[in-house]
Formats: structure tokens, C-alpha cells, sequence
């Protein structure tokens, strides 16, 4: 076929410009009939707080005899970024207690958290928020 003839499904002449064809067959599909619409009503979504979504996790840290309390403050500043009195004070509170709550929110974050403490040999857990 050469440049500027139209397939034979047209039924058009053989030698019409692309202008022209174009022009036609926008008009072709314009004219032919289509399936009436149905126009749907609007759906409004739900909106939830998070803490209807998913309940919220705690991490907790617990106390083991092998770590330096040095170490632990250490490693909940650079884990949670935490200051330098708010880590003593967990560390303090896993020491005399036998553990502590550092962290609670989403369980993707929780779960996280604990991986990271137990990466720096912490022992760390996860519990469900009530």
C-alpha cells in the first residue's frame, strides 16, 4: 500500500491524504452509535483514625547480665535517638525492674525496632497494645 491509502474496511477512495482520513474517521466514530451510560452514584470512603486500623505493639527491652549499661545507653540513642538521659533512664529502668517499654506504634516500625536491638545483642519484644 502506498502513503496516504486507506485500508478497504473504510470503504474510502485509495489516494486520500492523512489529513483527510483522519478527519474521516473521527467523524465515523463520532456518528456511530454508543451504549448509553449509566451514571453511577458517588461513593464517599471511610475514613478511620489509626487507631481503629491496627492496634498499636510495644517494644520492650529486657535486662540480661552480659551487656555494660554503657553499651545499652549506646545502643537505644543510636536506635531510637534517643538524648543521653532518656536512654540512662530506660537503661536504669531495665536494670532495676528487669525490663522496659522504649517504643510503641505501628507493628511494621515495632518489629523493626526489635530486629535492630537484637542485631546489637539486646534482648528485645514485641507485645500487643491493649
Amino acid at each position: 500500500m502506498e502513503r496516504g491509502e486507506l485500508f478497504p474496511s473504510f470503504g474510502f477512495s485509495r489516494r486520500v491524504g492523512c489529513d483527510k482520513l483522519l478527519l474521516l474517521s473521527q467523524s465515523y466514530y463520532m456518528s456511530s452509535s454508543l451504549p448509553d451510560t449509566e451514571t453511577l452514584p458517588e461513593i464517599k470512603p471511610e475514613v478511620r483514625e489509626q487507631d481503629e486500623l491496627s492496634p498499636s505493639w510495644k517494644v520492650i527491652v529486657l535486662n540480661d547480665p552480659v551487656n555494660l549499661m554503657s553499651y545499652v545507653v549506646m545502643v537505644f540513642r543510636k536506635v531510637f535517638g534517643y538524648d543521653e538521659q532518656r536512654a540512662t533512664r530506660h537503661m536504669m529502668e531495665v536494670h532495676e525492674e528487669g525490663r522496659s517499654l522504649l517504643w510503641v506504634g505501628e507493628r511494621e516500625q515495632a518489629e523493626g525496632y526489635v530486629y535492630q536491638l537484637q542485631r546489637w545483642s539486646l534482648q528485645a519484644s514485641l507485645e500487643e497494645d491493649d
